[in-house]
């Protein structure tokens, strides 16, 4: 009985070497068993910010006054806002709309006159709030402003000013969202999620299909060029990305009535653009690995930072500058922008040209590094 338990324990342990063996070899399945869990502490830890503060305000302060000052100085020292650019209202709406500022604070020409009066003038407050959850906090910390922003100026024979009543009237217009419906936001960014998700793997388990099938001896038997097999495996894959996009936008419009107001031909050309952004990704990855699995593996170590750092489920400017830069490099990142100033702003095609040259960047990069590693299968 007792050699027959050591015996077992003896080709258990032999099992178990061959398997720390097979795993040495296996270094991409490795480094993705220890990549992963760094990747996800460091971004949950550090990366996401639920209650993003320091948000880009442009100042329309047609009132110069050393009240407005108190009050911009005020909103400052919430937190909240960073004055980047003082403004007409013009620009200030220009600014909004772009996604340069989030916030506009507009002071009228008469505020200071009208205060002390007892007038009680508004402070409009214009807000970017096709991401709800990026102008909330700020905007409940702004409630407060009207009856502390000037505590220390109404003094002496101002102080009599409507005792308890605030001085001025602070006014929120949410700008494309004014409800601060959540779906306004989150559908039209699954449109990059789900291509993200589903093209990138799809394409880059293409050609570890035909590696462990053993047919890719016969493709690079045939005169196919490596930019030909790229197109050819891509091509098919189009198409059933804009199959996914058609049913993602059937759902925006008929279940959550999201806003369709820009031009649904630009939407179809940036989609084009992610697609094939997405799938050269997905083609690289073919290239490099070895399995279907780790074809897998690296289509979830690439969606991981994609679906955290592009602003789809937390605040993009919530977080800190080296995961911002990080996310810049993203497609995914600049395809929600374009997304959402289309759908909700009515963007046209000058608004996004500079997210798109980003993606075409990208495209140009990814591709480059595809044909080379395809090279280095040939050879």
């Amino acid at each position: 009985m007792h050699k027959t338990i050591t015996a077992s324990w003896g080709r258990i342990v032999a099992v178990l070497r061959k398997e720390f063996v097979q795993l040495r070899r296996d270094r991409l399945t490795f480094a993705m068993l220890i990549g992963v869990p760094i990747m996800q502490l460091l971004l949950f830890g550090y990366a996401i910010n639920g209650d993003p503060k320091q948000l880009p305000t442009a100042l329309v302060a047609l009132d110069a006054g050393p009240l407005v000052r108190s009050i911009v100085r005020a909103a400052e020292n919430t937190g909240y806002f960073k004055i980047v650019e003082v403004a007409s209202d013009s620009r200030a709406e220009e600014l909004i709309a772009s996604g340069k500022v989030q916030f506009a604070l507009v002071f009228p020409a008469d505020f200071s006159k009208r205060l002390l009066r007892g007038e009680r003038p508004v402070l409009a407050v214009y807000a970017d709030a096709t991401d709800p959850a990026a102008t909330g906090s700020a905007v409940a910390a702004l409630q407060s402003l009207p009856l502390l922003a000037l505590a220390h100026d109404l003094v002496g024979p101002l102080a009599g000013l409507q005792p308890g009543a605030a001085p001025f009237e602070l006014r929120v217009h949410r700008r494309y969202n004014p409800e601060g419906v959540t779906a306004f936001n989150v559908v039209p960014g699954l449109f990059g999620v789900i291509l993200t998700m589903t093209l990138v793997m799809m394409t880059s388990m293409a050609m570890t299909r035909e590696r462990e099938r053993g047919t890719l001896e016969n493709l690079l038997a045939t005169p196919v060029r490596p930019l030909e097999m790229m197109v050819g495996k891509i091509l098919p894959y189009v198409l059933i990305g804009y199959t996914q996009v058609l049913i993602v936008f059937a759902a925006a419009r008929l279940l959550f009535a999201v806003p369709m107001a820009g031009s649904f031909a630009l939407l179809t050309g940036a989609v084009l653009l992610f697609i094939v952004a997405t799938l050269a990704v997905g083609f690289t990855f073919s290239t490099i690995a070895r399995s279907q699995m780790q074809s897998m593996q690296m289509t979830m170590f690439y969606f991981l930072p994609n679906i955290l750092l592009s602003g789809f489920m937390f605040p993009f400017r919530g977080m800190p500058g080296w995961a911002q830069a990080i996310g810049e490099v993203l497609p995914l990142t600049h395809f929600l922008r374009i997304v959402r100033a289309i759908m909700l702003k009515g963007a046209a095609w000058h608004d996004v040209l500079g997210e798109a040259g980003a993606i075409v960047a990208f495209i140009v990069v990814a591709g480059v590094v595809a044909m080379l590693r395809y090279r280095q299968t040939i050879d």
